[in-house]
């Protein structure tokens, strides 16, 4: 296997330092986001996200919460009149990148971290958050914000990059190593957030792991789904009434 160039040294600096960095990294390529999804991963990525918002259900008289919601690709699938859609993200420059999309008409923007969700407890019907949960600087903090902002009953739906079938790791990770950051430094002209965004994948949790987390922060109903061979995975967990 390739080995990973920390030159960007994200794995070796303390918690808030790695926070600021990872702002950096999303100023850096807000602009080539959306594309750059695209192009990694074939289009993938948005029936991904199409699963996700299926499982949702967002329906009218909902507060839906979609954290890491950059440029509200999935919050827009999501949004409607009759409902309250909110993008909650740390980062403005992604945020500013979506509100000139044409169908974020009904969704709001609020910028936060998934450590400091700025909702009551219990008042959210629905949290979802794709591709953007491995970027919390204290991930068992994080979920457990989730779970104090849910309703009784409400659900988190959590999609994010997992362990991939050992069948196709592989050519997986030469992919990943090797492409993506070439593509990132071509396209976004931001190799070093590209190979960051390589190593916060390898440095995930895997499927079981993360379940276990959903439990221990009061998750009842915890289950996942494989997507792409495990390359990603849906997790689910609801909040007990």
């Amino acid at each position: 296997m390739t080995k990973l160039d920390n030159s960007f040294g994200f794995s070796q600096v303390p918690p808030e330092e790695r926070r600021d960095r990872i702002r950096h990294v999303f100023t850096a390529i807000a602009g080539h986001y959306d594309l750059m999804n695209d192009i990694t991963s074939f289009g993938i990525h948005r029936l991904w996200k199409r699963l996700l918002v299926r499982a949702a259900g967002a329906s009218a008289g909902q507060v839906i919460v979609d954290l890491a919601g950059g440029t509200g690709g999935v919050a827009a699938k999501m949004a409607g009149a009759d409902r309250r859609v909110v993008v909650c993200d740390p980062s403005l420059a992604m945020m500013e990148t979506g509100r000139q999309r044409a169908d974020t008409a009904h969704v709001s923007w609020l910028a936060a971290e998934g450590e400091a969700i700025p909702f009551a407890d219990g008042s959210v019907d629905t949290l979802t958050i794709s591709f953007g949960i491995r970027n919390v600087t204290h991930l068992e903090t994080a979920i457990a914000e989730m779970h104090r902002v849910l309703k009784p009953g409400g659900r988190l739906l959590c999609l994010e990059f997992s362990k991939p079938h050992w069948l196709i790791r592989p050519f997986y990770d030469a992919f990943s190593f090797l492409v993506i950051p070439r593509l990132g430094a071509w396209i976004a002209q931001a190799p070093e957030a590209y190979t960051y965004l390589i190593e916060s994948i390898r440095r995930f949790p895997d499927q079981e792991t993360m379940s276990g987390l959903f439990r221990d922060a009061g998750f009842a109903d915890v289950r996942y789904r494989n997507l792409g061979f495990g390359i990603a995975c849906l997790h689910i967990g609801t909040k007990a009434s």
